[in-house]
């Protein structure tokens, strides 16, 4: 069997690494070995902050909805409830720039979820006291 010269791939994984680490500080950007444990190191956080980053964003969605619940004189989670209720579908993100750059149009929202809430609330009163009526004609 004829010997294996490896001599251009290797060179090839090492540049590449190389290239991958350019930018890093001192010897992570220079030598193979320092360079290789902090690509590898850099991939790991990419990874655990793209996760982050989602829910940073929905924190802040929420933060902005609350906010501008709060100026129309209801919280985050009955509006949430009452848009559920009026089955209206719309994401955190598009609430939260609704409620940034249209607070008319979010008021209107808001106006609809107290709407909703109301209505299954009286909703909900009606069945009860058919069910005291039931429960006293048995």
């Amino acid at each position: 069997m004829p010997r294996v010269k490896r001599s251009v791939n290797a060179k090839k994984k090492r540049r590449e690494v190389l290239e991958q680490a350019s930018g890093y500080w001192g010897l992570k950007s220079k030598t193979y070995r320092r360079a290789k444990e902090q690509v590898m190191r850099s991939g790991n956080y990419a990874f655990r902050d793209r996760k982050v980053r989602k829910r940073d964003f929905r924190k802040l969605w929420i933060i902005r909805i609350n906010a501008g619940a709060r100026q129309h004189g209801i919280s985050y989670s009955q509006l949430m409830h009452g848009l559920k209720l009026a089955e209206i579908e719309l994401d955190r993100k598009i609430l939260a720039d609704l409620a940034v750059a249209e607070p008319k149009a979010f008021g209107a929202l808001c106006d609809q979820a107290k709407a909703a809430i109301e209505k299954a609330g009286k909703a909900a009163a009606k069945a009860e006291k058919k069910a005291e009526q039931a429960a006293a004609d048995a």
